[in-house]
Protein backbone atom coordinates (compact mmCIF):
# COMPACT_ATOMS: atom_id res chain seq x y z
CA UNK A 1 0.00 0.00 0.00
CA UNK A 2 2.71 2.29 1.12
CA UNK A 3 4.32 1.58 -2.58
CA UNK A 4 1.19 2.46 -4.15
CA UNK A 5 0.80 6.15 -2.22
CA UNK A 6 4.16 6.71 -3.22
CA UNK A 7 3.72 6.00 -7.15
CA UNK A 8 0.90 8.21 -6.78
CA UNK A 9 2.77 11.18 -5.14
CA UNK A 10 5.55 10.33 -7.84
CA UNK A 11 2.80 11.00 -10.61
CA UNK A 12 1.52 13.57 -8.97
CA UNK A 13 4.49 15.41 -8.57
CA UNK A 14 5.42 14.97 -12.37
CA UNK A 15 1.71 16.34 -13.60
CA UNK A 16 2.24 19.41 -10.92
CA UNK A 17 6.56 19.60 -12.69
CA UNK A 18 4.66 19.09 -16.36
CA UNK A 19 1.99 21.34 -15.73
CA UNK A 20 4.77 24.38 -14.81
CA UNK A 21 6.78 23.52 -17.92
CA UNK A 22 3.86 23.19 -20.22
CA UNK A 23 1.54 25.43 -18.99
CA UNK A 24 -1.87 26.42 -18.50
CA UNK A 25 -3.32 25.35 -21.68
CA UNK A 26 -2.22 21.73 -21.26
CA UNK A 27 -3.51 21.66 -17.39
CA UNK A 28 -6.79 19.50 -18.40
CA UNK A 29 -5.04 17.25 -20.23
CA UNK A 30 -2.72 16.53 -17.53
CA UNK A 31 -5.70 16.61 -14.95
CA UNK A 32 -7.22 14.02 -16.78
CA UNK A 33 -4.18 11.89 -16.97
CA UNK A 34 -3.47 11.35 -13.24
CA UNK A 35 -7.12 11.11 -12.92
CA UNK A 36 -7.03 7.76 -15.03
CA UNK A 37 -3.68 6.73 -12.99
CA UNK A 38 -5.72 7.45 -9.64
CA UNK A 39 -8.45 5.64 -10.48
CA UNK A 40 -5.90 2.54 -11.82
CA UNK A 41 -4.74 2.21 -8.77
CA UNK A 42 -8.07 2.50 -6.73
CA UNK A 43 -9.37 -0.01 -9.03
CA UNK A 44 -6.55 -2.40 -8.47
CA UNK A 45 -6.95 -1.78 -4.78
CA UNK A 46 -10.77 -2.56 -4.76
CA UNK A 47 -10.09 -5.56 -6.76
CA UNK A 48 -7.29 -6.72 -4.00
CA UNK A 49 -9.49 -6.17 -1.34
CA UNK A 50 -12.62 -8.42 -3.02
CA UNK A 51 -10.19 -10.61 -3.65
CA UNK A 52 -9.30 -10.78 -0.39
CA UNK A 53 -12.88 -11.06 1.10
CA UNK A 54 -13.95 -13.59 -1.43
CA UNK A 55 -11.10 -16.14 -0.05
CA UNK A 56 -12.19 -15.01 3.76
CA UNK A 57 -15.49 -15.77 2.69
CA UNK A 58 -14.89 -19.37 0.84
CA UNK A 59 -12.59 -20.32 3.87
CA UNK A 60 -15.27 -19.96 6.62
CA UNK A 61 -18.04 -21.42 4.70
CA UNK A 62 -15.90 -24.82 4.00
CA UNK A 63 -14.84 -24.17 7.71
CA UNK A 64 -18.27 -23.76 9.63
CA UNK A 65 -19.69 -26.82 7.29
CA UNK A 66 -16.86 -28.51 8.14
CA UNK A 67 -17.37 -27.94 12.23
CA UNK A 68 -21.04 -28.22 12.39
CA UNK A 69 -22.08 -31.39 10.49
CA UNK A 70 -19.61 -33.46 12.67
CA UNK A 71 -21.04 -31.92 15.32
CA UNK A 72 -24.74 -32.27 14.35
CA UNK A 73 -24.13 -36.06 13.50
CA UNK A 74 -21.85 -36.82 17.03
CA UNK A 75 -24.65 -35.30 19.24
CA UNK A 76 -27.48 -37.45 17.68
CA UNK A 77 -25.12 -40.52 18.29
CA UNK A 78 -24.13 -39.54 21.86
CA UNK A 79 -27.51 -38.52 22.56
CA UNK A 80 -28.86 -42.05 22.05
CA UNK A 81 -27.29 -43.44 24.93
CA UNK A 82 -26.96 -40.56 27.09
CA UNK A 83 -30.80 -40.00 26.63
CA UNK A 84 -31.53 -43.73 27.67
CA UNK A 85 -29.31 -43.59 30.63
CA UNK A 86 -30.50 -40.19 32.05
CA UNK A 87 -34.09 -41.12 31.52
CA UNK A 88 -33.34 -44.30 33.38
CA UNK A 89 -31.75 -42.82 35.78
CA UNK A 90 -33.25 -39.20 36.48
CA UNK A 91 -36.77 -39.11 34.47
CA UNK A 92 -37.71 -36.60 32.62
CA UNK A 93 -36.01 -34.09 34.43
CA UNK A 94 -32.47 -35.78 33.65
CA UNK A 95 -34.05 -36.38 29.94
CA UNK A 96 -34.79 -32.42 29.41
CA UNK A 97 -31.13 -31.71 31.30
CA UNK A 98 -29.55 -33.84 28.56
CA UNK A 99 -31.10 -32.66 25.43
CA UNK A 100 -31.25 -28.99 26.36
CA UNK A 101 -27.08 -29.51 27.30
CA UNK A 102 -27.29 -31.15 23.62
CA UNK A 103 -28.83 -27.97 21.62
CA UNK A 104 -27.06 -25.44 23.44
CA UNK A 105 -23.37 -27.46 22.54
CA UNK A 106 -25.14 -27.58 18.68
CA UNK A 107 -26.14 -24.09 19.06
CA UNK A 108 -22.72 -22.51 20.25
CA UNK A 109 -21.01 -24.40 17.64
CA UNK A 110 -23.24 -22.74 14.71
CA UNK A 111 -22.40 -19.33 16.78
CA UNK A 112 -18.89 -19.86 16.87
CA UNK A 113 -18.98 -20.52 13.39
CA UNK A 114 -21.02 -17.21 12.35
CA UNK A 115 -18.83 -13.50 11.95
Amino acid sequence: MSDMRGEIRQDLHATLDARRDLGPDYEHALVESFAARLDEVIAAKVASEVAGQRKKSKKKQSGSAGTVVPVAICSLIFGIPITAIASEKAGLVGLMVVWIGIALVNVAVVLSTRD
